[in-house]
């Protein structure tokens, strides 16, 4: 039995030539695999109707699962719009509220402006006349650690650390920015970058997306 043909039988096989088109010794060989591809049997293979019904029966029950519509809601692109007017010196807890409850709904980061916190160690992200107070927020309950970097802090990826906000898979941390407009991407566990969904974003050049925040006196804007 022969286990393989030349080349130019392999082209009569694929049409692209005819036996009197091959060599006169290989014209044997050719009407040789002429005659066993024509006896292969060609006939389609239909299932049953009770197979077929049993894959989609699986099928739709696997689509109709909580798990899936909620990942499928979860990934739908949504237009996210924030356009809060807040001073450093007053603080809208329901306006807060909703902004966290927003980002921890869709499951994605959030840029938000918040009023000046008091205590020990908040001296360095006190809002000045030039700057507003911008909270990050990042939902990434696999992470290890979380920190936010930009062109604020020249990209150093340890400069803003996250902090777990209690054992929900939250991440946060508040930054005092410059008015003006920043560029900026969340870094897990100190190698993968991820950008905010809900926030615009600009090429940078290098193949990557960067989320853009404007801050301005009156707050800031996604």
């Amino acid at each position: 039995m022969k286990t393989g043909y030349h080349p130019l039988v392999k082209r009569l096989l694929d049409g692209e030539l005819t036996v009197a088109g091959l060599p006169p010794e290989l014209r044997a060989e050719g009407e040789e695999a002429l005659r066993l591809v024509g006896a292969a049997d060609r006939t389609p293979v239909a299932l049953s109707a009770a197979v077929e019904e049993r894959v989609m029966a699986v099928v739709r029950r696997h689509a109709a699962s909580p798990v899936n519509r909620a990942w499928r809601w979860l990934n739908t692109p949504r237009d996210v719009e924030v356009r809060l007017r807040v001073r450093p010196w007053t603080l809208w807890a329901g306006a807060l509220a909703a902004a966290a409850g927003l980002a921890l709904l869709l499951g994605r980061p959030a840029a938000t402006p918040v009023t000046p916190e008091r205590g020990p160690g908040t001296q360095a992200r006190l809002a000045t006349r030039d700057s507003m107070l911008v909270r990050f927020v990042l939902y990434a309950p696999s992470a290890r650690r979380v920190a936010v970097a930009g062109t604020f802090n020249r990209w150093d990826r340890s400069a803003a650390p996250l902090v777990p906000a209690g054992t929900s898979g939250v991440w946060t941390t508040t930054l005092a920015l410059p008015i003006g407009q920043h560029q900026y991407a969340f870094v897990v566990d100190g190698a993968r970058w991820v950008v905010d969904p809900a926030a615009p974003a600009v090429d940078d050049g290098f193949g990557r997306r960067n989320s853009v925040v404007a801050v301005t006196a009156q707050g800031t804007h996604l």
